[in-house]
C-alpha cells in the first residue's frame, strides 16, 4: 500500500511525458509535411525535427497517422474530434448572442483555414495513394458535413437564415464557401487579405442562407 502513491505518480509522469513527446512529433510532422509534402517527408526527418529517435516516431504513429494528426491539430487544435464544437475553433461560440454569432463563426473558420489550408492540400494529395489517409479524409468530410448541418439549424433557430430555406442544400454550399480550398484559392493564391476574405465569406454566406435580405 505504501508504494501505491509513488507508482501512481510515476505512471502519471510517464503519461504526461508521452503526451508531450507525441505533441512534439506531431508539430514536427506538420512543419515538414507543409514545407516538403507527404512523399518527400521521411520518418527520419520527422525524428530529427522533433529531437527524438526514429524508433520513437514509429512507435508513436505511422506516417499516414502523423499527417492526419498534423492536419487536425493545426486546423482545429485537437485530434480526432467528432465535431468542431469539441475543439478550440468553436469553443464557447454557441453561447454568443445572435447579433455576433455569424461573425464569430466566420472569424474562427477563417483562422482555422489560415492555419490548415496548406496541410489540407497535402492531405488531399496523399489520399489519392494512401488508403489510410483516404479513410481519414472521408471521415473528416463527413464530420464537416454534419457540422455544417448543425450550423444551418443554429442559423435557423437564431433567425439569421430565412424561413423555409432548404437547409440541406444550403449546408452543402457552405461546405465549399467555408472550406480550406476557398481560403487557399483566394488568399494564398490570389493574394486577398484575410479581411477581404472574411468580408467576401460573410456576404456569400448571407446570400445563400438569407436570400433577399
Amino acid at each position: 500500500m505504501v508504494e501505491a502513491a509513488p507508482r501512481a505518480y510515476r505512471s502519471a509522469l510517464r503519461a504526461r511525458q508521452a503526451q508531450e513527446t507525441r505533441a512534439r512529433i506531431v508539430s514536427a510532422s506538420a512543419a515538414l509535411f507543409a514545407s516538403q509534402g507527404y512523399q518527400a517527408t521521411t520518418i527520419a526527418a520527422i525524428a530529427r525535427e522533433a529531437g527524438v529517435s526514429a524508433e520513437t516516431v514509429k512507435t508513436t504513429a505511422s506516417k499516414a497517422e502523423l499527417l492526419i494528426a498534423a492536419f487536425e491539430v493545426t486546423f482545429s487544435g485537437s485530434e480526432a474530434a467528432e465535431s468542431l464544437t469539441d475543439t478550440e475553433v468553436a469553443a464557447g461560440v454557441l453561447d454568443l448572442a445572435d447579433e455576433v454569432f455569424l461573425d464569430a463563426v466566420l472569424a474562427r473558420i477563417t483562422t482555422a483555414n489560415a492555419r490548415g489550408h496548406g496541410l489540407w492540400t497535402v492531405l488531399l494529395g496523399a489520399a489519392l495513394s494512401d488508403p489510410i489517409v483516404d479513410d481519414a479524409l472521408q471521415r473528416i468530410l463527413e464530420h464537416r458535413s454534419a457540422d455544417l448541418r448543425r450550423l444551418m439549424s443554429e442559423l435557423m433557430q437564431r433567425g439569421i437564415a430565412s424561413p423555409g430555406i432548404d437547409e440541406a442544400a444550403a449546408a452543402q454550399t457552405l461546405s465549399f464557401l467555408m472550406s480550406p480550398e476557398s481560403y487557399q484559392q483566394l488568399v494564398a493564391q490570389s493574394g486577398w487579405t484575410p479581411d477581404r476574405y472574411v468580408a467576401w465569406l460573410r456576404a456569400a454566406v448571407l446570400r445563400e442562407v438569407a436570400p433577399g435580405r
